[in-house]
């Protein structure tokens, strides 16, 4: 089976992310929205990476438009409004899919790896994060309702 470290995402100004590239380094994958009650949480996102990037870790976006249509922009849109909104500069990948037949590989590998509530793989909701330890490994799923800078401590842990 594929880790983390195999898979690619095109950027949202079209580069290509390589998760290769993130080898030895903490992971926190979320998917995002423009439009919802939780968007406030890029703050705390942007406050993550600000504080320990310098030690390892790397966010990574994934705006997504499948739960009430909250990211109906393009990339430009998207782009502009993270930025200056929340001034956003850790890696956003272009607008995927996490659920379903059309669910981006990295979504697949995560859900797969950490399942949700009562075994569900699907995400339920906007700003569901994931945690990824310097090898690769899936280590944690958090519920969209999980404020970003409560999860200081367990990125501490693996930095």
């Amino acid at each position: 089976m594929p880790g983390i470290h195999d898979f690619e995402a095109r950027s949202l100004e079209g580069g290509l992310i390589r998760f290769s590239d993130f080898a030895g380094k903490v992971l926190l994958v979320v998917n995002t929205a423009s439009r919802c009650g939780f968007t406030p949480q890029y703050r705390g996102l942007q406050a993550l990476h600000r504080q320990f990037a310098g030690r390892g870790l790397v966010v990574v976006g994934f705006p997504c438009n499948q739960f009430g249509g909250q990211e109906p922009g393009g990339a430009d849109e998207i782009a502009a409004f993270c930025e200056r909104s929340y001034g956003v500069d850790f890696p956003m990948a272009g607008k995927v899919e996490v659920n379903g037949p059309d669910a981006h590989p990295v979504f697949a590998y995560l859900t797969e790896a950490l399942p949700g509530v009562l075994g569900s793989r699907a995400v339920k909701w906007n700003f569901t994060k994931f945690l990824v330890d310097r090898a690769g490994r899936p280590i944690r799923r958090y519920a969209p309702t999980t404020p970003p800078e409560t999860l200081a401590a367990d990125i501490e842990a693996l930095l």
